[in-house]
């Protein structure tokens, strides 16, 4: 096909390393769902304060927020997952500095010599920040790695269409539980934790916690939660002054 024209277009720079780590923290939070347009891409927000990257699919929702890359102006657009696959296995995982330039319609990334451009989706994103809860009282500090191997042995023992595990969690302990009555299956575990909150049980979909923790590298998350209804969140205990990752999953209903 025919290369669009870079008509007035806005740009500004960053890292490979940085857009890199953006695509991997946010892409695997993106819909398939056609029918939801807007969701099938990662958000990208310019703002003075630096740039934030959001995917959602309307289950869970991951913000990723660059805070030392300098934005043109407050602005916003959505990329197509399709190509920001393609950038993960063509960009260096390094300092080389990536341009990327944008007008209405359009996006062109340039590294070095070569040039990627894609149409971007024109659709309006959905006000994510009305999603995020502002105060989860309830607060679980564990370990990252250890959360996510209990997780990937307890969730055997889900229902496969809602890998459903649930949550137990009062004093220092958390118990793990997943069953399939279908099949007379049932798994629990129990681990240690830090908690402080009232004693709170809750449900999710195993398979998007386990994504979530391997979003991060972090050796400890906080799980901050409210209420069994409603959204709880994932954060890296350790990151980098200049980033802010916040992962969000909405609980499922258990019988």
């Amino acid at each position: 096909p025919k290369e669009p024209p870079a008509d007035g277009t806005s740009a500004f720079t960053l890292s490979s390393h940085s857009l890199l780590t953006a695509i991997n923290k946010t892409i695997y939070a993106v819909s398939n769902d056609d029918l939801r347009p807007a969701m099938t891409g990662v958000y990208f927000e310019l703002e003075k304060a630096g740039l934030t990257f959001v995917a959602t699919d309307a289950h869970r929702l991951v913000r990723y927020k660059l805070k030392d890359v300098k934005c043109p102006k407050q602005d916003s657009f959505i990329v197509p997952k399709k190509p920001l696959n393609l950038l993960k296995t063509s960009l260096p995982d390094n300092d080389d500095e990536i341009s990327i330039s944008y007008n209405s319609n359009h996006l062109f990334i340039t590294h070095g010599t070569v040039e990627l451009s894609c149409r971007l989706l024109d659709a309006r994103f959905p006000d994510y920040k009305v999603v995020i809860p502002a105060e989860n009282p309830y607060r679980m500090t564990i370990g990252r790695q250890d959360f996510q191997s209990a997780l990937r042995r307890v969730s055997i023992f889900s229902n496969k269409s809602t890998n459903l595990v649930t949550l137990n969690i009062s004093g220092s302990g958390l118990q793990l539980t997943a069953q399939d009555v279908d099949f007379s299956f049932e798994g629990n575990e129990r681990m240690s934790c830090q908690y402080n909150g009232e004693d709170i049980v809750i449900s999710f979909n195993a398979r998007f916690l386990i994504e979530m923790l391997s979003g991060t590298e972090s050796d400890e998350v906080k799980v901050e939660l409210s209420t069994p209804t409603k959204a709880g969140l994932i954060k890296p205990v350790e990151q980098d002054e200049n980033e802010d990752l916040l992962m969000l999953a909405m609980p499922l209903m258990s019988n």
